[in-house]
């Protein structure tokens, strides 16, 4: 009797794809399972279908790739958005670009609400249609920022999930518009900013309990205005500075870190330790491991205790709502 296809053998079949002496062979045997009932888990059908798409697909084979893609979705007609990305990605490379662009527009509000919608960017992308990917990044991106300032009465795990979004989308755009030569835009900066406070959050649970340089605001307009060659390596306001950093301890927090907190810098403190020294980031380094740990203001504070920021105001109305974006 033959075997049973298991979930098991069809993520293996994934695994070696296209790699494989006999793709064509793999191909077979995920389809006759299908054909013939042999699926162990019915749910997996369309899976194994895609599977053997993707396959082809690595093999140049894009006429038989789009039929499979095609059979997948009508086994799982409600959870196929990647399926259907993939089908539609499938339809542009074959240069069927009406019917590959109204495949993926149907998807396009998805990008608003689903993370895993990306998946449609990324077709766009491999198919030559990078421009129209960063079109519909950033009407996405817009609208979600829009939509993160008006409905601040979101429960705090929604506001998380959007900004975990806008976080991805902009890296994405931010990518995509690299590859393409444009310039820097108002969301490539946001996408920078974040970007470096993962850096600086993953920084610092590699050396420990994440303590982290920080500028009250007149230390911070103090600092650029004596070291201009610093303008590089922050942003260009207090608000961007202590957002940074929110989210940077945010980030730490996420991936672990314990023993997180602040410690504030002073122009004068910076100049005395440096002396002579060009003002670098290895500087600043070492100046915030050089301050008594007795100054350093511990992270999270209580919701309605003083923010860590020194405005005075509330940490659940000031430097909290920072960290979603």
């Amino acid at each position: 009797m033959p075997e049973m296809l298991t979930t098991e053998r069809i993520e293996e079949i994934g695994s070696m794809g296209s790699e494989s002496p006999d793709p064509a062979a793999l191909v077979a045997e995920l389809v006759g399972a299908v054909d013939e009932g042999r699926v162990a888990d019915p749910a997996d059908t369309g899976y194994a279908l895609l599977v053997a798409a993707d396959i082809l697909e690595q093999a140049g084979d894009l006429a038989d790739a789009l039929a499979l893609a095609t059979r997948a979705i009508a086994e799982q007609p409600d959870d196929n958005t990647y399926v259907r990305a993939v089908r539609g990605g499938l339809l542009l490379r074959l240069g069927r670009v009406d019917e590959g662009l109204a495949e993926l527009a149907e998807l396009r509000p998805l990008l608003e609400t689903d993370p895993d919608a990306v998946h449609l960017v990324e077709k766009l992308a491999e198919s030559g249609h990078a421009e129209t990917a960063v079109e519909w990044l950033t009407e996405a991106l817009d609208a979600m920022v829009d939509r993160s300032r008006t409905h601040q009465h979101e429960s705090e795990d929604a506001q998380d999930t959007a900004a975990a979004m806008i976080y991805g989308l902009a890296h994405r755009r931010h990518d995509l518009r690299e590859e393409l030569g444009l310039p820097h835009d108002e969301y490539d900066n946001l996408a920078d900013r974040l970007r470096a406070a993962s850096n600086h959050a993953l920084d610092a649970l590699d050396d420990g309990p994440a303590t982290l340089l920080y500028w009250p605001r007149a230390e911070f307009d103090a600092l650029l205005a004596r070291w201009p060659v610093l303008v590089d390596s922050y942003p260009s306001t207090w608000d961007e500075h202590r957002t940074q950093i929110e989210r940077a301890l945010t980030e730490a927090s996420g991936l672990g870190g314990a023993d997180l907190g602040v410690v504030a810098g002073t122009v004068e403190g910076l100049a005395a330790f440096a002396g002579d020294d060009p003002i670098d980031e290895e500087t600043l380094d070492e100046y915030a491991d050089s301050l008594d740990d007795a100054g350093v203001t511990a992270w999270p504070p209580g919701r309605n205790d003083a923010c860590w920021c020194g405005s005075g105001t509330k940490y659940k109305k000031c430097c909290l709502p920072r960290s979603r974006g």
